[in-house]
């Protein structure tokens, strides 16, 4: 059945999705804007492939161990609340887990090492939004664990993230501006682009997915006031998708390496980056 539901989303949300990047594409071409360039393109699709091979092969394991989790819940959330209560509140904690999960991936270099594919673009367009680390369905399942061990349905869990998924792609454009009391709440385009950008007072900002309430009460918000400079603060230089891939780690394990202590080595590894986004 969540297979099924699954697959509904998805029949749905791609003819939206195409659509939009038809659009932008357009747009881009009839402006000038050039939002769109061919190498650049193919490293998203080179490194889209990669995410989705591995969303696949960790498909059933995920849902095997939420349904697991599940039957050590501290709360039977479907008794306590009605159905459409219960899918508002597990989309609100999709994105909270979301935002935690997407902070420290900023904050962590071997979690940074495997984050900043998606960040490596020195673009910003609906297509950018695709261009998501090989490794990132591993890293996200410790966070994810925390929602069936609450109480929240692992096949709500399912459907709910493919929908916040989506809606992710929403924010990756230059097309829309801002979009008035809707800033306040959600995490529109505008927000995003902050997110995605090297200028210092970008850095580390608006971590949210769905909504932008957590940087709110978090202390990571910040507005969209000058051009964003879209990219990293030492780009990868690259359309490479395996070197993008492989190269934070590399220089981890370089590092490591060269450590002149046990302390400084894992220091390398979970301490923050020294050059990001």
């Amino acid at each position: 059945m969540t297979d099924l539901t699954i697959n509904q989303v998805y029949a749905i949300g791609a003819p939206i999705v195409l659509a939009m990047i038809l659009i932008e594409v357009f747009f881009s071409s009839i402006y000038n804007k050039n939002l769109y360039k061919k190498d650049d393109t193919l490293c998203t699709i080179g490194l889209l492939t990669g995410n989705i091979l591995m969303v696949f092969a960790l498909k059933g394991v995920t849902l095997a161990l939420h349904f697991y989790l599940f039957q050590f819940k501290l709360f039977n959330l479907s008794a306590l609340i009605p159905v459409w209560a219960l899918w508002i509140l597990t989309f609100v904690m999709i994105d909270l887990v979301f935002y935690f999960y997407h902070r420290i991936s900023h904050r962590v270099n071997f979690l940074w090492a495997i984050h900043m594919s998606h960040h490596s673009s020195e673009e910003m367009n609906f297509a950018v939004s695709f261009r998501q680390a090989w490794f990132g369905p591993i890293s996200k399942l410790p966070f994810f664990m925390v929602l069936p061990l609450l109480g929240f349905d692992p096949t709500i869990i399912a459907v709910a993230g493919v929908v916040s998924t989506l809606w992710g792609i929403v924010g990756h454009t230059q097309i829309v501006g801002k979009l008035g009391p809707l800033e306040w709440i959600f995490n529109t385009p505008s927000h995003h682009r902050v997110h995605h950008g090297a200028n210092s007072q970008y850095i580390d900002k608006n971590y949210g997915n769905l909504l932008i309430i957590w940087d709110r009460m978090f202390g990571t918000f910040e507005s969209e006031d000058e051009p964003v400079k879209f990219g990293l603060v030492r780009n990868v230089n690259t359309f490479n998708p395996t070197k993008i891939t492989f190269m934070g780690w590399i220089d981890i394990f370089k590092n490591m390496k060269n450590a002149s202590n046990f302390s400084e080595a894992i220091y390398f590894l979970l301490g923050p980056p020294k050059t990001k986004n």
